[in-house]
């Protein structure tokens, strides 16, 4: 009987149809989006959906940005006081370094280039309480070109430095050996004189001219810069260096400018740039990078799979809908497509939605963590702990897109089931109790 009647209302009514994605396809979608009193529990399930689509999407932005950030601050950093390439000899002591450091410095693409000379020491204060350090010996107009620590001392000047008199050391350092500008240190080298009884540890003491601040606790509690001539004698290297390090203007082409530099220094030398140096470190920071876009992306896998609930269920709800409008000549692919727009049309809007918000977080973060901070009445990300002045957070077009993308593609895959589920309806089987 139900056949008889789907058979002869089709044969009745005129068939209509539409373009793909047309005006028609278009309006049934979004009737179905709005939200009725009888479709009330579906369209919180939509509206969580979006909600959730939204978050997702501008956690992610937020997240990526303020790691970029990190990232971007903590290079600054290390390769503000490391060379991006540190040239050492092979087969000889380097004894040449004045002529090879100029003829590395006159390789175009090179910033600047200088000798150094370093030692491990214990360090001492005044109280008799030590610490382990990293003394530097460089030249004072080599210093100088240091911005990261010529343009951060925080206390003092280098007027002692240059006459090769003092020494400059970092703020923690100076903390906790309990020293002020004037005071001095006293350094212990292991590696000392020999004598008759054995070797004895070497033990002299300097002037604190001035106190940096770089801004990362491990340099500033363990580095010490001391003039060159001063570490040639402390260490037993009179004329000469351990290495040159080199700056170029770009730490990214350093492929292309180690056989540069390899044939400025016109003999056996190995060369060590920033990123084996610092291997394990980015290597850790890229595999976190990774692992967060991979859990964050979990809330909008969990949005999308709402979509799939609230699309089946409102599927359930039209499907005498689906059946008249089969009958009146809408096929298969139409229903799909307009289930489809409905599902996806949540995942595009949650996306922009979301895409927007992470952008105004990434751009007021400042002042959104002082507003935090105000209402909580504690220091979030408290400085002297993170050694950063603000919250770091640099959005990267690429990796925005990318989340976008994902974002998308997860809403629109979770409509194609049930939008399949739609076109598959039969027609008979919907009207039989209506």
């Amino acid at each position: 009987m139900a056949k008889a009647k789907a058979e002869q209302a089709s044969s009745k009514v005129p068939r209509v149809g539409s373009r793909p994605f047309g005006a028609l396809e278009r309006i049934v979608a979004w009737r179905y989006l709005r939200a009725r009193r009888k479709e009330a529990f579906i369209s919180v399930i939509a509206g969580f959906s979006f909600i959730g689509i939204m978050l997702g999407v501008a956690t992610l932005i937020i997240v990526m940005a303020v790691m970029n950030g990190f990232r971007t601050e903590l290079i600054s950093r290390i390769l503000g006081i490391n060379g991006h390439m540190i040239v050492q000899p092979l087969d000889k002591p380097l004894n040449d370094y004045v002529a090879m450091t100029d003829r590395i410095s006159a390789v175009p693409g090179v910033k600047y280039a200088f000798p150094l000379v370093e030692g491990q020491t214990l360090a001492s204060g005044q109280g008799g309480a030590g610490t382990g350090a990293l003394v530097r010996g460089i030249r004072s107009e080599d210093l100088k070109k240091l911005k990261t620590v010529a343009t951060n001392i925080k206390q003092g000047d280098m007027s002692s430095f240059d006459t090769g008199e003092g020494v400059l050391i970092g703020s923690r350092m100076a903390t906790q050996l309990g020293l002020q500008v004037g005071d001095n240190i006293t350094l212990i080298s292991p590696d000392g004189d020999v004598t008759p009884m054995g070797v004895n540890p070497r033990v002299k003491s300097y002037k604190v001219s001035g106190i940096f601040e770089i801004g990362m606790s491990e340099y500033d509690a363990s580095i010490i810069y001391m003039p060159l001539q001063e570490a040639q004698l402390y260490f037993n290297a009179e004329g000469l260096v351990q290495s040159i390090e080199v700056f170029v203007n770009d730490p990214d082409a350093i492929d292309t400018m180690r056989p540069k530099i390899e044939e400025a220094a016109k003999e056996q030398v190995g060369i060590t740039d920033w990123r084996q140096r610092n291997q394990t470190f980015f290597s850790a920071l890229q595999v976190e990078r990774n692992v967060m876009f991979m859990i964050l992306t979990l809330i909008v896998l969990v949005a999308a799979l709402n979509i799939i609930s609230g699309l089946i269920m409102l599927v359930k709800d039209k499907g005498s809908d689906i059946a008249i409008l089969r009958t009146m000549g809408a096929s298969s692919g139409a229903i799909m497509r307009i289930f489809f727009m409905t599902g996806a049309a949540i995942g595009i809007v949650g996306t922009l939605a979301g895409v927007g918000l992470g952008v105004l977080v990434c751009v007021n973060i400042e002042k959104i963590r002082e507003f935090f901070s105000w209402v909580s009445g504690t220091v979030l990300f408290d400085p002297q702990l993170y050694f950063l002045s603000q919250l770091p957070a640099e959005m990267n077009l690429r990796e925005t897109l990318s989340v976008v993308v994902m974002a998308l593609s997860l809403s629109f895959l979770a409509t194609i089931f049930p939008a399949w589920r739609a076109s598959r309806l039969d027609p008979v089987q919907a009207l039989r109790y209506e």
